[in-house]
This record gives C-alpha cells, structure tokens and sequence, in this order.
C-alpha cells in the first residue's frame, strides 16, 4: 500500500469471516468503501481506544460532565493531510470535503440534518438496546468483552443476563422496536424515493445500514430477531442491506 493509505480505526470481534460489528464504526466503513478510497483497519480493543487515541493524536469527542475527556471509535489518520479525526459524522464531512471527486454523501448545508437524524433514529429504535447490548458482549474478544460488561452493568445497574426483557414484558418491548423501524420507513418513504433523501444515498442511508449489519451480524441470519426484522416492511430492510452490501468489505 502506498503511504498515503488512510488508517482507519475499529473495533474487532470474535465474528467470522468479518470482525467489525459496532454500527458506529460501520458508518466509516462503509463511507471509505462507497468512496473507494484506499485504508488499512487498525483494530483497537475497547480498552485500548484512549492510550491509542492519544497515541495518534485523535481528539476525544466530547469533555464528560466529570471533566474526563472520552475517547471513542471510527477515527481516522489520513497521512496525506495530516488529519486525524473521530466521529463518523465529521468523518464524512472530512472526507467530502478533502474527496471531492469521490460521491458526496452530505451537503454541506445538510450537517446538522444529518446529526439530527442520527439522535432521531437512536430514539426511534430505543427499545432495542435492552436486546442488542447483551447479545453484543457474547461476541466480542476477552479484553473487550470484559470493558464492555463493566461499563453497560453500570450504566443498566444490572447484570447483562439480566437485561433482556422475558415473558408478556419481552413481546411488549419487541413491538416497540418494530414501532421504531415503521417511523423509520415513514421517514423514508415522505422522501419520496428509495433512500432518506429520495433517490440520492445520503449519510442518513449509512446510518440505517451500519445498524442493520450490526443486528444480523450479532444475532446472525438464522436468529429470530433477524428473521422479524426482515419479514418487516415488506422486505425493506433486507433490500436495504442488499442495496449497500458491496461496501462492507474489511480488504480494501
């Protein structure tokens, strides 16, 4: 690879063939292959995503209300420029601006539409962390599986196995998270054409595709939760997934 290579920062797993899962880290992923931009993965376990960061120069993205800066992943180090940058929001901006001949996936006007969708989304499927999150730990590698337990129990105040909702309470919450995906598509579908924005892929159709590889990638394609949300909307998630398959790849 010639030196100009972007570095491009994930998180890896215990699935095969394919390691990356977090649907954050998907969204630059996907964006660096639809741009076909040449990168190289550097796999960070999530205890290490600080000392790394730091290491490379990468900003933390936010000062916590405790005054501790945080440190999370996509980041990226483009050595052609000198840049390194978190955030997969900026990221795209980024790489839009520095790539303009690549395909453009935010206007510049459309920066906080797209942040604010991203929080709409988030809200729309909240029901669905209580089944994901656990399901998630069960993949990841030791050292991260061990960070990754500490910090969810805390911020659930129980046991992760102890998280996902049974029973009549179980079914309740599922159809909340299939409640979500119907807004999403009325979100979709008021655009008028086959992504968010209409007929033009967008950073609003990444995010939609980062979250629906994460959940057949964690659950897997023969799970239950897998098979609803596929029978759900007539197809439409899984022709989404379709649609943006060939920018998953983890070998450019």
């Amino acid at each position: 690879m010639s030196g100009n290579v972007i570095l491009f920062y994930d998180i890896p797993s215990q699935l095969k063939p394919s390691q990356a899962w977090s649907p954050n880290t998907l969204k630059t992923r996907i964006m660096l292959n639809y741009k076909g931009l040449p990168y190289k993965t550097v796999w960070v376990e999530s205890p290490d995503i600080e000392a790394v960061s730091k290491e490379v120069g990468v900003a933390p993205i936010i000062i916590q209300a405790n005054g501790q800066p945080l440190y999370t992943l996509p980041a990226i180090h483009d050595p052609a420029t000198g840049t390194t940058l978190s955030d997969s929001l900026k990221i795209a901006a980024y790489l839009d601006a520095q790539y303009p001949d690549t395909p453009k996936l935010i206007s510049p006007d459309t920066v906080g539409l797209h942040d604010a969708f991203s929080f709409a989304l988030e809200a729309a499927l909240d029901a669905v962390w209580a089944f994901i999150l656990p399901a998630t730990n069960n993949v990841l590698n030791p050292k991260s599986e061990e960070y990754f337990r500490r910090t969810r129990e805390k911020d659930f105040g129980k046991r992760l196995e102890d998280v996902v909702p049974a029973g009549e309470e179980g079914k309740k919450e599922w159809a909340k998270v299939k409640t979500g995906f119907n807004s999403i598509e009325k979100w979709i579908i008021k655009g008028g054409g086959e992504f968010v924005t209409g007929n033009t892929v967008s950073f609003a159709d990444v995010i939609i595709a980062s979250f629906l590889l994460w959940f057949k990638r964690v659950w897997g394609e023969t799970s239950q939760e897998w098979k609803d949300i596929s029978s759900w909307n007539e197809g439409r998630w899984v022709k989404r997934l379709q649609t943006f398959e060939k920018y998953f790849s983890e070998d450019n």
